[in-house]
């Protein structure tokens, strides 16, 4: 009877081990399909959004457009952006990132669908990875370029990097976590 009991609790054990594994990795899936998503967005939004470069409230510049407000429409009144080697670095390699974001979340999605039990994220940590390695590139170019990518006549000291540049930086080190977190990741049902 003894020996009995105690082969239940061990598979009870068992049993309540194997749901706590996979509510983790329930909750390990979600999060990193979250984190991407959020990724994705905040890297789209750094790449199409109007503020790289900003001169007080009156004058922005982004990667395609400088734009000035004027005061009597009060509206933004935007023209291209002028074309240098660098900006088009930059623009490439942070429409490569998005390319590269993008592709890896719909392989990811696909392969949960697809791929044997016990198999890796190989492929969508790497797609990851080197779109962070992009972004990367792309703000460190802007970061040390911006005089011959911004061809002012006016002071840069006057200016300040705006929101999409630091966002772009936020999504850095953020595409390299959930790039290596994909290759560890490991399909489990």
């Amino acid at each position: 009877m003894s020996s009995r009991n105690n082969t239940r609790s061990h598979r009870e054990v068992f049993v309540g081990t194997t749901a706590q594994g996979s509510t983790k990795m329930a909750f390990l899936l979600m999060s990193v399909t979250v984190l991407h998503l959020v990724t994705l967005a905040m890297l789209f939004i750094a790449t199409m959004e109007k503020s790289w470069w900003s001169w007080g409230d009156v004058e922005k510049t982004d990667l395609w457009y400088k734009c000035m407000f004027d005061n009597s429409s009060e509206t933004w009144l935007c023209a291209s952006a002028s074309e240098s080697e660098w900006l088009q670095s930059v623009q490439a390699l942070m429409i490569l990132s998005v390319v590269l974001s993008s592709i890896s979340f719909m392989v990811f999605l696909g392969q949960l669908f697809t791929m044997s039990k016990g198999g890796l994220f190989y492929f969508t940590g790497l797609c990851q990875l080197f779109a962070g390695f992009a972004a990367f590139a792309a703000v460190l170019i802007y970061t040390f370029q911006r005089k011959e990518i911004l061809q002012d006549i006016r002071e840069l000291e006057m200016g300040r990097f705006g929101f999409c540049y630091i966002l772009a930086w936020v999504c850095v080190p953020l595409l390299l976590v959930s790039g290596a977190l994909y290759v560890h990741l490991r399909k489990r049902a």
